[in-house]
């Protein structure tokens, strides 16, 4: 039996959807608002969310990342009444189960509420054995960081080729690390091929290895990468910097595991398993024809994409504090405390760097703090200072646009569409309203009437901010 939540300021559809649960013989309760939401969630756990887009005080998507803080184990179904593919790639990127319009029968709409169960049953009943993880360098117990490792724990066993993808500095090595680390081949070499150094000229030597007399400079025989990960892992740092023209001799190496080493006469063969990380969008770059989409579809079988610091502040004191004992054991600085105010500073600072970024402020911090065993605002560098400054501000509001500014010159500066689509708004309200007399308050009644489907009706009622009672 589920326990679900139903976060819809339509009483109606509340009311319908959620007799449909419990005639199914789950537990359903409602809240009208996301406060209200957010609140029953605290309480008590709920298996399933439903969740409407536009609410009194917010909207369902942006609200995501606070629901799913707040209730980690809660899928979360995102309902509206007119879909937008925008509004899909956003639910999903931000947790959502799924991303539906409001259908025609409740049948369709509690679909996704047999699949989630079906889902956790499963997972439950099949459920693989927990190891250990080893997470060195990986520091923080945010959501997005405990996301990150459960990928890693899943992935890490197999042999699948794994693409890691984030901002600059968020630590894509240190996880490409944690995958070999807790692997099967952890006790093999761990490669690292940086992407951003090589030429067209020297790639495929240092890939491939090259026999001596390959090339004029060759005064020896050289091991190439791929070889010196046989048994391990190769990870392609930056992977999106591979010039074009080596990427298809590096595709058939990770088909075939197979590969002739420069002047040499036969192929030798590498066991080696793949993690490639990459800064940039790939997707693009294939579709310019930049990036080979062939090689793309097979170094990503499986991916994990890292969020950036600014996402994840509440790691930023336990990433301090570790950055702190690191240059105390490794270069014997002295053991330095935190001032609340440092903390809440480098919390109003959006980090574009990172958390290399991140690092690289708090090693400066600890050399303006001179003989201070804590570390204040102050020892921070200006823009960063500036930003909590101006956190501190209240936003004045803009003044109102005056009528006399916004209708002054209308009839020369408004499109026909404009007034059009407003005579066509008009027009839908006044119909609505009177429907809604007429029908007696029914909406089965009032989709005889008008002819609407259910979803069509909710969707028009929700514009206009007219309920039935």
């Amino acid at each position: 039996m589920a326990n679900v939540l139903i976060l819809d300021d339509d009483q109606s559809m509340c009311k319908m959807l959620s007799r449909k649960i419990k005639n199914m013989g789950h537990e359903a309760n409602c809240a009208q608002t996301l406060e209200e939401g957010l609140r029953t969630l605290a309480l008590s756990p709920y298996d399933v969310v439903y969740l409407d887009v536009h609410l009194p005080d917010g909207n369902g998507i942006e609200a995501l990342p606070a629901i799913k803080r707040t209730s980690p184990a809660s899928e979360v179904v995102i309902m509206t009444g007119l879909g937008d593919h925008q509004g899909a790639e956003s639910a999903i990127k931000n947790g959502a189960w799924d991303y539906i319009e409001k259908p025609s029968t409740l049948n369709l709409i509690v679909l996704p509420l047999v699949r989630i169960m079906q889902y956790k049953e499963a997972t439950v009943t099949q459920e693989a054995p927990r190891f250990h993880l080893k997470r060195d360098g990986i520091i923080g117990q945010s959501r997005g960081i405990r996301d990150n490792l459960d990928q890693v724990g899943q992935v890490a066993q197999s042999d699948t080729n794994v693409l890691i993808t984030g901002e600059t500095g968020t630590g894509k090595e240190l996880f490409a690390w944690a995958i070999h680390q807790n692997s099967a081949r952890a006790h093999k070499n761990f490669v690292i091929v940086d992407c951003t150094i090589l030429t067209e000229t020297l790639v495929e030597g240092m890939l491939f290895g090259h026999e001596k007399g390959a090339f004029t400079s060759a005064d020896r025989m050289r091991e190439g990468l791929i070889e010196q990960a046989d048994g391990g892992t190769l990870f392609l740092d930056e992977v999106g910097e591979l010039p074009y023209s080596v990427q298809k001799s590096f595709l058939r190496v990770l088909q075939e595991h197979r590969f002739r080493p420069l002047g040499s006469k036969h192929e030798l063969s590498s066991d080696f398993r793949l993690v490639a990380a990459t800064n940039r969008n790939l997707d693009q770059m294939a579709a310019e024809g930049l990036f080979r989409e062939d090689l793309l579809f097979r170094i990503r079988s499986f991916m994990i994409h890292l969020s950036p610091l600014r996402d994840r502040l509440d790691d930023i004191e336990e990433l301090v504090v570790y950055k702190i004992g690191i240059n105390h054991e490794r270069h014997g600085t002295k053991t330095m405390s935190l001032s609340p105010d440092f903390i809440q500073a480098l919390k109003a600072y959006d980090w574009p760097g990172n958390v290399r970024e991140l690092f690289s402020t708090v090693e400066q911090a600890i050399i303006m703090a001179g003989s201070r065993c804590v570390l204040f605002p102050r020892d921070l560098p200006s823009h960063i200072r500036i930003k909590l400054s101006q956190s501190h501000l209240t936003k004045k509001e803009q003044p109102a646009e005056r009528e006399s500014d916004a209708g002054g010159e209308c009839c020369g500066q408004t499109k026909l569409q404009d007034i059009r689509e407003t005579a066509v708004c008009h027009a839908e309200k006044q119909y609505l309203q009177e429907l809604k007399v007429k029908s007696g308050n029914n909406i089965d009644k009032a989709c005889d009437m008008s002819g609407l489907s259910q979803s069509r009706l909710y969707s028009l009622l929700k514009k206009y901010s007219i309920k039935f009672s």
